[in-house]
């Protein structure tokens, strides 16, 4: 791919997470940096603080392997489609994002912010929590998936549409659920309906 880079040699590269599709920063690339991300298949940036070439996460640990590199229409931003290894922001934080004027979690953030929520109970294990009970009891997950599954397609066949939505984010839950109770995640089913494309 041509590239159009501005008049200090740069172009700009919006870094997106490859399994939840989250937006995780924006940073700037040179030749140079572009070509080492090509070879290597991690991202390598251009630091304009430092003006220097920089490999992401060297330092950290926090590297990000690029899946996808994709130009725009005009050839002059880049796309960078990763798996971060770690926090994208130096702040720790998973994105760089997480400031604004509005609370409001976008429709594209809501799975993986409930799958993260889901390993927090897993790894925290608080006493009482339900999610850590169906965790713990595959069957039980299983009996509450198929429970739901009963329930979303009785709301279809004779409710209203809001029921069908309030029983469908029910299934949706459980079905995580049970997905890592058995160690799976929802990136791991994307995979397979990916591949099934076509």
């Amino acid at each position: 791919m041509e590239l159009n880079f501005d008049a200090q040699g740069l172009v700009p590269v919006v870094i997106q997470d490859w399994s939840t599709g989250e937006v995780l920063t924006l940073a700037y690339a040179n030749a140079e940096a572009v070509a080492k991300t090509r070879q290597t298949g991690e991202l390598h940036l251009w630091s304009r603080s430092r003006n220097e070439l920089w490999h992401k996460g060297a330092t950290s640990g926090n590297t990000q392997k690029v899946r996808a590199l994709r130009s725009d229409c005009d050839s002059d931003t880049l796309l960078a489609i990763v798996e971060p290894a770690g926090p994208a922001c130096h702040t720790g934080a998973r994105s760089c994002f997480f400031e604004g004027d509005t609370d409001v979690t976008a429709a594209h953030e809501v799975l993986p912010e409930l799958e993260r929520t889901l390993a927090a109970r897993q790894a925290e294990r608080p006493a009482g929590s339900y999610t850590v009970e169906l965790l713990d009891d595959a069957a039980l997950a299983g009996a509450k998936v198929e429970e739901e599954a009963e329930e979303v397609v009785r709301a279809a066949r004779e409710e209203t549409d809001d029921r069908v939505d309030n029983e469908a984010a029910d299934l949706l839950y459980h079905l995580l659920v049970l997905i890592r109770s058995r160690g799976r995640t929802l990136q791991d089913v994307v995979t397979i309906l990916n591949g099934r494309r076509g």
